[in-house]
């Protein structure tokens, strides 16, 4: 389906809407034909006959024209409005319903800059089109249909002449149309990669800070920028030539009409005749205003079409994205979850000729902790976006309690899971709000109670608000040690059967460890866990360890026993990297 068509689509959701605007568009437009039939009967019959008393009559009735003209048009601006937000809103809505139905791998190849700008900006490039597409593109086509009519009716040689830039106009019209859509989407393209890289200056400021690196960066913004600004004059070179131009064939009419009606007016027999023809050739030209000015009108109108051929093409190309699979059908993970979970020759690749898992096996048992150990890249991290279903194994099964993870939903798995990342992610708002994620209407004693079970309740009670306390975007006024506490707070309040740890003790120093570390201790109780760390205190008291190098499984086992086979765990405790 084109673009256009299936950015209009969506106005078939408001039928009531779409009929009461155009019934006010007709109305309005109608009334534009008085004004011409009054002035060529005051002009062709009141002016040569003196007719005093009937002045005032057609000069009220000009009046009431077009105020009844005006009343529609107020009224058909407000419908309009509603009729458009309306449908703005459902765009968002399904865009924003999308982008969270895709799969991890989507974004794994997308810059969030250009997501955002195509939500906001493309978004609002689509709005433009559907309230001036319907709000003067339907008012214009009816006045060119409605005016058209009373030039024929008039003096239909005059139409005819009037008629001869018509052809010109058209295939200017087409010709910049076909060509079009290429400049829009270098300047929607130009103005993405704008975006994106601000947005990843203002994420790495303190980066940038750190390395002095403003001057460069700075650099590398205005080269971004200048190519939206080079796109932007290349796009508007070509209007200046074809605006223009339309302009003087549309004009080339006025004079056609100008001079072919005047010398036909001449040519009148006698005084009554010339008089009458007078007043038919000044409302003829009155009309013709009223006809060719929604042509200009719909010469501008195409600008705005083509700028939103090339937003809808880049928002639906989100909207036709393929969704994550299976995340409401499947079946439900069967309910009280005992967290049995088994790995069975599990195989991943994330796209390229390199296997990141290779055969995983591994089995935790309820209310096991499993550690998972080795160096960078063995593929720990994504053991936890497999059993997440953030991506989906390439062969061999995983399992809850006898039940394969990919016949179940999406939705009722990972509700069964909590998650605790290295660094955690708390959204720009009270400390409330980002509990509430959790459990939605969580009272605060339920919300002190986990607080105070991840050690952080002393130093939430200090904040100036307390619950209600904005913790900055990122979480950025907390410690890297109060996130993870409220994290981990936040997955005690979930209460999940099953839980995931990745490095959550890794960016802290050794008295926040011993604190999260208790927290944990609390939180891991009577629960199957997934810990991925480096740290030995962490690790060591593991029901089961698996050690992965190069995405296979290399040694498994308790710590003392690894430590006996002195192989690579071993070797791992004796390193840095578990201390």
């Amino acid at each position: 389906m084109k673009t256009i068509p299936r950015i209009f689509s969506y106005l078939k959701r408001y039928p009531v809407l779409a009929i009461s605007q155009l019934s006010c568009a007709v109305i309005m437009t109608l009334m534009v034909i008085v004004f011409p039939e009054v002035t060529k009967t005051i002009t062709g019959e009141v002016i040569p006959n003196r007719d005093f008393d009937r002045l005032i009559p057609l000069a009220l009735i000009a009046a009431g024209a077009f105020f009844v003209t005006n009343l529609f048009n107020a009224l058909r601006i407000i419908l309009n409005n509603t009729f458009e937000q309306s449908v703005i809103f459902d765009i968002r809505s399904d865009l924003y319903e999308k982008i969270q139905r895709l799969p991890m791998r989507w974004f794994d190849n997308k810059r969030t800059g250009d997501v955002m700008t195509r939500v906001t900006e493309d978004v609002t490039a689509m709005e433009r089109v559907l309230i001036d597409g319907i709000e003067q593109g339907v008012v214009a086509v009816l006045q060119i249909l409605v005016v058209g009519f009373f030039l024929f009716k008039e003096n239909m040689t005059l139409a005819f002449i009037a008629m001869i830039p018509m052809p010109f106009l058209v295939i200017g019209a087409w010709t910049y149309t076909k060509t079009a859509p290429a400049r829009h989407r270098r300047v929607r393209n130009a103005t993405s990669d704008m975006n994106s890289l601000l947005h990843d200056n203002i994420d790495g400021i303190q980066q940038i800070k750190t390395f002095t690196r403003e001057e460069a960066e700075l650099s590398r913004f205005n080269e971004a920028s200048d190519l939206v600004r080079q796109a932007t004059l290349r796009l508007m070179r070509v209007w200046a030539s074809y605006s223009p131009s339309m302009e003087f064939c549309r004009n080339l009419g006025y004079v056609l009409v100008v001079g072919f009606g005047a010398w036909s007016v001449m040519q009148a027999p006698d005084q009554a005749t010339l008089e009458k023809e007078t007043g038919v050739f000044v409302a003829f030209l009155v009309a013709l205003s009223l006809f060719y000015e929604p042509i200009t009108r719909l010469h501008g109108l195409n600008q705005i079409f083509q700028a939103g051929r090339a937003a809808g093409e880049r928002v639906f190309e989100i909207v036709d994205a393929e969704e994550e699979p299976d995340i409401d059908i499947g079946e439900d993970l069967k309910r009280p979850i005992k967290g049995e979970v088994v790995l069975d020759e599990v195989r991943f690749s994330y796209g390229d000729d390199i296997s990141t898992l290779k055969g995983v096996a591994m089995r935790a048992e309820p209310g096991q902790m499993i550690a998972l150990v080795g160096h960078t890249g063995a593929g720990k991290s994504t053991i936890i976006n497999l059993l997440t279903r953030f991506y989906e194994a390439d062969s061999g099964t995983i399992s809850i309690d006898g039940q394969a993870i990919n016949d179940l939903k999406k939705s009722s798995l990972r509700d069964a899971m909590g998650y605790v990342t290295q660094e955690s992610f708390l959204f720009n708002g009270s400390m409330r709000e980002n509990l509430e994620l959790a459990k939605h209407g969580a009272t605060d004693e339920e919300m002190w109670e986990v607080l105070r079970a991840a050690n952080a309740e002393e130093f939430v009670k200090a904040l100036p608000q307390q619950l209600d306390t904005n913790v900055g975007e990122r979480g950025v006024k907390l410690s890297v040690g109060e996130k993870q506490r409220v994290a981990i707070a936040r997955v005690i309040l979930k209460n999940p059967p099953i839980l995931l740890l990745d490095e959550a003790t890794a960016s802290v120093d050794t008295e926040t460890e011993k604190l999260i570390q208790a927290a944990l201790e609390k939180l891991m109780a009577n629960r199957t866990s997934f810990v991925i760390a480096h740290r030995l205190s962490t690790v060591r008291n593991a029901d089961r360890i698996y050690v992965l190098d190069h995405g296979q499984v290399a040694e498994e086992g308790t710590h003392d026993d690894l430590i006996k086979e002195d192989g690579i765990y071993a070797m791992l405790c004796r390193q840095s990297l578990m201390t």
